[in-house]
């Protein structure tokens, strides 16, 4: 064999062995596993506990999606009022989504009979609070848009294309009215109702606590408020960074609704 043949051959056997090593690594070492994603998102509420939430969700590196209704607060002209806008701002920065939750958080009690389709909403913010009214289609559909307007004139981020109606509460109808108008409402997932609207007698932080730990599942949507008038054990902040590390330490991770399955070709369908 000459001499140039001879190294060639000797490069090629250590490349080979090397490779072969490096395989060998490859095949011992187990891949990290992919995270389970969950989705938290908050309603609005009074906002006392606003900034403290605020301050768990940056330390702990979690975004959410925000869902704004113009409700009345301890503090401020109302949660998407100018007291309230630059708190909305900062979160922008951090990267979280926002969408609406009507304007005056309008809850559908029912479907009109008749043509064209109606609904009965009861406002429980602003100057019609607590009145029964009777909407049209395009009336439910301009709730939604003035909440969603208000958050990207407030934020500078353009809010995403779905909203939730208060109390979760909907038909067939106004979900099709929704969804002609271009947007898709988000509910949660079972599991996701954190309980922060309970009494805090009958269902005391700790026990909230460890039913959502036991019970939550990979791609669950979650439920929480910036504030409930009628708790008097505030839920957040006590619950949710414990709640969230303890997420965290059983393998879930957090986005936001824009990465949900059953919303990101809506939303990316809708810019």
């Amino acid at each position: 064999m000459a001499f140039g043949h001879w190294i060639m051959w000797r490069a090629i056997k250590v490349f080979i062995a090397a490779f072969s090593a490096c395989a060998g690594v490859a095949a011992q070492t187990p891949p990290t596993p992919a995270c389970k994603p969950v989705y938290l998102t908050f309603d609005t509420g009074h906002m006392e506990v606003a900034p403290l939430i605020a301050e768990v969700l940056k330390r702990q590196g979690v975004k959410v999606t925000f869902f704004g209704a113009n409700e009345r607060t301890k503090e401020g002209d109302g949660s998407l009022g100018e007291h309230w806008a630059p708190w909305w701002k900062a979160r922008a920065a951090e990267g979280h989504e926002f969408a609406s939750h009507t304007w005056e958080h309008d809850y559908w009690r029912g479907d009109v009979a008749g043509k064209p389709v109606r609904f009965q909403v009861r406002p429980s913010a602003g100057p019609q609070a607590g009145r029964n009214m009777t909407w049209s289609a395009n009336q439910y559909c301009e709730s939604i848009s003035l909440a969603a307007n208000r958050l990207s004139n407030i934020t500078g981020k353009k809010a995403l294309p779905i909203f939730r109606a208060p109390g979760g509460k909907t038909s067939p109808a106004l979900l099709q009215a929704a969804q002609q108008c271009g947007y898709k409402h988000a509910g949660w997932s079972p599991a996701g109702f954190l309980g922060d609207e309970l009494s805090s007698e009958q269902y005391p932080n700790a026990v909230l606590l460890k039913n959502a730990l036991g019970n939550i599942r990979e791609g669950d949507i979650l439920l929480a408020h910036l504030g409930i008038w009628s708790r008097r054990d505030p839920w957040a902040p006590t619950v949710l960074e414990p709640l969230i590390m303890g997420l965290k330490s059983k393998g879930f991770c957090f986005a936001t609704l824009r990465e949900h399955p059953d919303f990101k070709a809506w939303i990316a369908s809708h810019p």
